[in-house]
């Protein structure tokens, strides 16, 4: 009895912190998508399924949708063949594999609006001075185009999570038994042999663990979108999260974004447990 009273005292803070600051706004949010609550007024009409009518006969909002399935699909696969091949190479026996380790996983300590600054900078004034000093025109005003602006976010999502995605398959790669390695390479199995056949099938969780972080994490997107594009030029660079943002709080339509938050929230949850289910099913035991 003493053992589980102080348990769940131990407990107790963290339950209620997360009732506090992610169940009780959850469900308060679900409430609010079915009245017409324009985030001042105190009295409230239920309206049912209105807002989520609005919601999806949305143009722009569906528009962010497929601007931001478009730029997850191209992040997951980029993110996680960066992260992959970073942890390949850090982990060979090189004398500077600290220092690599390092200078890859700095970018992750940045914060995203610090980032987005940084490269749109970069995107502006760098890529404008090299595209004057070559003649390369398609080197400036990149972000003043929706499809350049697409590639510019892909590149500051990759330079700030393929080094925290490098440390998950790091420590992938180190678990598996060298035993293993040594035995194949006796057998005459080649470097690239050894990679297909033991390295990545014994990587797997790792892989479901990093796939599953960014897709959740490109989905939800705000902090680099706004800092880098604010979903210009005309909203074409504009993602989901930045879609909800403007609709509670540029228009005040706080019920509206309530069932747009809700209708993500359903999207992100069964692709991702989806992609877990699928990937679990796949994994093997060293």
């Amino acid at each position: 009895m003493k053992k589980r009273i102080s348990f769940w005292l131990f407990l107790l803070p963290v339950l209620l912190a997360f009732f506090v600051v992610v169940l009780l706004p959850f469900f308060f949010g679900i409430y609010y998508s079915f009245t017409d609550w324009n985030g001042i007024k105190s009295d409230l009409t239920f309206i049912g399924f209105k807002n989520y009518s609005i919601a999806l006969s949305d143009k722009t909002f569906f528009n962010s949708f497929i601007f931001t399935a478009k730029f997850t699909i191209v992040s997951v696969i980029v993110l996680n063949l960066l992260g992959f091949g970073l942890a390949l190479l850090v982990t060979r026996n090189l004398k500077i594999n600290n220092l690599l380790r390092t200078i890859f996983f700095m970018p992750n300590l940045i914060g995203g609006l610090i980032l987005g600054f940084i490269w749109q900078f970069i995107f502006k004034e760098v890529f404008a001075s090299i595209g004057k000093a070559t003649g390369n025109n398609s080197l400036m005003g990149w972000l003043s185009d929706g499809k350049t602006g697409f590639w510019a976010l892909v590149i500051l999502m990759s330079w700030q999570m393929a080094g925290y995605l490098m440390v998950i398959y790091i420590a992938a790669i180190q678990n598996i038994s060298q035993d293993l390695l040594e035995a194949a390479e006796i057998d005459g199995a080649s470097k690239l042999q050894r990679l297909k056949h033991i390295v990545i099938p014994l990587v797997r969780p790792a892989f479901t663990i990093s796939i599953f972080l960014t897709l959740s994490n490109s989905f939800k997107l705000y902090d680099q979108n706004l800092s880098l594009t604010a979903g210009g030029p005309a909203n074409s660079t504009q993602m989901m999260a930045m879609n909800i943002y403007d609709s509670a709080f540029k228009f005040n339509q706080m019920g509206v974004a309530q069932a747009k938050a809700f209708i993500l929230f359903i999207i992100v949850a069964v692709i991702t447990l989806t992609q877990v289910y699928l990937s679990k099913r796949k994994e093997v035991d060293a």
